[in-house]
């Protein structure tokens, strides 16, 4: 495959498409909380905790002995994810429990799994 097979050699432009996608594209402040959503999710650390919370509601404690780090690192994480509404807690007694917060989090992410798992 050569390297310029992927480069459009015309100069038409398609103005009912372009004005179609325009219609559909969402402002900017929608495509920079998506940008910034997917940048959340976008570290190794981070996606560990994803992945054990979208098995099991887990504490802090629990995470750090899952992933064999810090529970120090883990709440840094954890805070991150809980700010940007990746996950949410529950405090029972002194325990405080972390889960995905809704299933549109969790489909987010087991698509994305599914979606490497497929390319393998």
């Amino acid at each position: 495959m050569s390297k310029n097979e992927f480069i459009c050699d015309c100069n038409i432009i398609h103005k009912d498409k372009v004005e179609d996608t325009l219609k559909q594209m969402g402002d900017e402040d929608l495509l920079n909380k998506l940008a910034e959503f997917f940048k959340i999710l976008g570290d190794t650390t981070r996606a560990k905790i994803l992945f054990a919370l979208d098995k099991n509601e887990l504490c802090v404690c629990d995470i750090a002995n899952v992933l064999g780090m810090s529970k120090s690192s883990i709440s840094h994480q954890l805070g991150t994810l809980r700010r940007s509404g990746i996950v949410r807690c529950k405090k029972i007694g002194k325990e405080v429990f972390y889960m995905i917060d809704d299933e549109h989090v969790r489909q987010v992410f087991e698509v994305g799994i599914e979606h490497i798992e497929h390319k393998r």
